[in-house]
């Protein structure tokens, strides 16, 4: 098996799953109990609380655990527009942000929200100059995502945090494919809350994290027990948590090398795909993920492509794993630009640090192979040649 989908999610790596196991058999304390074994498991969570603090410049205390990325962002979301209604009801964030965010915001607009969704470019990128152009005296939250899941396109983070400062508006960020990717900092950035889930950076699954600078007023978005600082009630998940501080450090310590293997072999890979005619890359060439490869492959649909690459042994997408059940094109796809049928033909490559380069030539051949099979069944491709 060749696996591709890095993005949807990755492999637990050995380490984290030996840093995780004292915590299911021995040291098993519930972290809110007094005694000695609760104790220990309450030092374990602050000890990664104080990991994934220091990789991002943040303090300990701002940062709350979550069940993953979505649950992150909702939070970030719906209780900071709760907590600032006061002032204003209106958000603004992209055309192409995670569901997880454009759904929360769907939800607020039917509580009496409004929402800016702005237009990116070809590329994928937002404006910063958009972003400033569309605060309004009433505007309390931008939300728009470090880099984007389906086609890996980076966006200018540092200046529009700059403007939502200058402006005095929250600016949360989704950073869920970028945290452990990319090197981040929440002060130079201008970053108030950040989004991550552990099961992107070889962490376990269920668990993610979500920053809240000091100051900021954001409702307790799980009631229940004084867990997370009363923010979010519920036994805290001791095992998962510790795996995600193992994977935090991990990240961070190979961050280096892992880019600069991955670029290579992602560079390398678009190279490769680009000889079949009538390939697009999706994405910006450079400001981009160093694992993310997208791209469009005229008269063919996407689907047949991945059920026939699963067949050969090869793991792919054909955009965000929230939507693989769903025959709509990609809502990011047709954001910057492409046609329903151009969407439909998409292939999302995601890479880790094990891939070979030999594992890429034999990819490449394998969709040539089947690009070609499924154009010659195209009456579409039949009536462009003739």
């Amino acid at each position: 098996m060749i696996y591709l989908d890095n993005a949807a999610t990755t492999k637990t790596a050995p380490e984290v799953v030996e840093a995780m196991l004292p915590y299911f058999t021995e040291q098993y304390g519930n972290a809110s109990s007094i005694y000695g074994l609760g104790s220990a498991s309450k030092g374990a969570i602050n000890h990664v609380r104080q990991i994934i603090a220091d990789s991002i410049g943040a303090k300990r205390e701002e940062i709350y655990f979550t069940a993953g990325g979505t649950e992150a962002d909702n939070w970030a979301i719906k209780a900071t527009a709760e907590a600032y209604a006061y002032k204003g009801k209106h958000i603004i964030t992209t055309k192409i942000e995670h569901h997880a965010v454009l759904h929360t915001c769907e939800y607020l607009e039917k509580q009496g929200y409004e929402v800016t969704y702005l237009e990116v470019d070809e590329f994928g990128c937002v404006a910063p100059e958009a972003v400033k152009a569309a605060i309004r005296p009433d505007t309390i939250l931008i939300s728009i995502m470090y880099a984007n899941n389906e086609i890996g396109t980076i966006e200018p983070i540092a200046e529009i945090g700059a403007i939502a400062k200058e402006k005095g508006v929250l600016f949360h960020t989704d950073a869920v494919q970028a945290f452990g990717q990319l090197p981040i900092d929440v002060e130079e950035c201008h970053i108030d809350m950040l989004s991550a889930s552990g099961h992107k950076l070889n962490g376990p699954k269920g668990i993610g994290f979500l920053y809240i600078r000091t100051g900021i007023k954001s409702r307790s978005f799980i009631h229940g027990g004084a867990q997370e600082r009363s923010r979010r009630g519920g036994t805290e998940n001791v095992p998962a948590i510790v795996g995600l501080g193992a994977a935090t450090a991990r990240a961070v310590r190979m961050m280096s090398e892992k880019t600069a293997k991955e670029t290579e072999l992602r560079d390398y890979l678009i190279k490769r795909l680009e000889e079949i005619p009538y390939c697009r890359l999706n994405g910006h060439p450079i400001k981009r993920l160093p694992n993310n490869v997208n791209v469009s492959f005229s008269f063919i649909e996407g689907e047949s492509l991945l059920i026939m690459l699963d067949m050969k042994g090869i793991c792919a997408s054909s955009g965000s794993a929230c939507t693989s059940g769903s025959l709509d094109p990609s809502h990011v796809l047709l954001a910057i630009g492409l046609k329903h049928e151009e969407a439909h033909g998409s292939l999302r490559l995601t890479l880790s640090e094990e891939n070979t380069k030999e594992e890429i030539d034999v990819v490449v051949e394998a969709v040539k192979e089947i690009v070609q099979r499924l154009r010659d069944m195209s009456p579409l491709y039949e009536d462009f040649r003739y």
